[in-house]
């Protein structure tokens, strides 16, 4: 069956949701159909009252690096606001919202807990919510399907890379996140999910005969989303994630480490479905940039079984294994942001204390076996 995105299947199926309604739309360069049309200029072109543009992190046109604030703008198109939910404020403002009958969310994510647009989602879902603007989220597939991995998140860790309890990795659709902290937060929200057509939750990005738009600019690929949830851990240490070069993710490493010698500890570890290799690279921004850089790059061979966190978190204990001092937990005016991405400080401390991934992962279980009961009333798709 082809796959329609829920894009798509508005304007085919669920046009009453914004025929004489001025509408806003979250957005960025992923908003596209199976055509890689913008889904703004859809709208427009059929003949929608599109009245705001709104853009998480990196921006509505996806031009900004990671974490940079992005500034609010008109777009010279439709001669309408853009408005930022990544500069002075991460929800609409009553201001923002004024005159908006109905906000529709249309951003591709990577099925990882800490990847920003989750939040931008949820908070402009609580903001809605008080304003009494009805929320449409307009579906996409989870890229990396829907197994399951990783921890749930403490509260006491809630953060923008992670507004609350659910996995790691989740196995859900932006839509079915939606549906899930409208209930469990009582947001109270006006939500309608625009499903995707013919999406099954065993399905890969790249077996849907979708394009892939890269939703971020170190988001190059549908391969990089397979690795993300465990190598983008990296980012919590001094230990290079690979952003910079032209293998975000994929590969990782930093001065001081044999890449050989890592190389071959992380495949005599026996990880389901990868081979790693020994590379050397020197970021041209980043951490480490400038600098040459030894590490590994993930050669994912079924990743059907490939176990992303256990892969990042087996690479984390290698690193402090067999070169002291390189791994550097980061630490941000007395936060350390790997604690933000595990959403736990637990990890950090075990880790410190010797502990394994095997030894870690085998503390998820519980984790996942209670989300997999809870995420059910919300799921959409086979």
């Amino acid at each position: 069956m082809p796959i329609s995105l829920g894009n798509e299947v508005l304007l085919e199926e669920r046009f009453g949701l914004v025929r004489g309604r001025r509408v806003g739309l979250i957005t960025n360069p992923s908003g596209v159909n199976a055509r890689l049309e913008a889904t703004a200029d859809v709208l427009l072109r059929s003949g929608v009252r599109l009245t705001a543009l709104f853009g998480p992190e990196h921006g509505a046109r996806g031009e900004q690096a990671a974490g940079a604030p992005v500034a609010s703008s008109r777009d010279g198109r439709a001669d309408i606001p853009v408005h930022s939910l990544y500069g002075e404020t991460r929800r609409p403002t009553p201001e923002m919202l004024s005159g908006i009958d109905a906000m529709l969310f249309d951003v591709q994510d990577v099925g990882a807990r800490f990847y920003t647009y989750v939040a931008t989602m949820v908070h402009a879902l609580e903001a809605c919510a008080e304003q009494g603007v009805p929320f449409v989220v307009l579906d996409r597939p989870n890229p990396i399907g829907g197994a399951m991995e990783g921890n749930l998140l403490d509260p006491a860790f809630a953060s923008f890379v992670g507004p609350g309890p659910i996995l790691l990795r989740h196995g859900m659709t932006a839509g079915e996140l939606a549906r899930l902290f409208n209930a469990e937060f009582n947001l109270g929200a006006d939500l309608t999910v625009v499903p995707t057509r013919g999406w099954r939750r065993t399905m890969f990005y790249d077996e849907t005969g979708l394009l892939w738009v890269p939703p971020s600019p170190n988001m190059p690929t549908m391969e990089t989303t397979v690795v993300y949830p465990g190598m983008c851990l990296m980012e919590g240490t001094a230990v290079s994630e690979g952003r910079g070069t032209t293998k975000p993710f994929e590969q990782v490493g930093a001065p001081g480490i044999d890449g050989r010698q890592l190389a071959r500890h992380l495949n005599e570890r026996g990880i389901p479905g990868a081979i790693f290799r020994p590379v050397t690279f020197e970021p041209f921004t980043g951490k480490q940039s400038g600098q040459a850089c030894e590490g590994v790059q993930v050669h994912v061979t079924d990743r059907r079984i490939y176990p992303a966190v256990r892969a990042g978190l087996e690479a984390l204990a290698a690193v402090r294994d067999l070169f002291p001092g390189v791994l550097a937990w980061r630490n941000v005016d007395g936060v350390y942001p790997f604690d933000r991405l595990m959403g736990t400080d637990r990890v950090r401390q075990a880790l410190d204390a010797g502990a394994g991934a095997e030894e870690i992962v085998a503390n998820f279980e519980p984790d996942i076996q209670g989300f997999a009961e809870r995420r059910g009333p919300y799921l959409l798709y086979e």
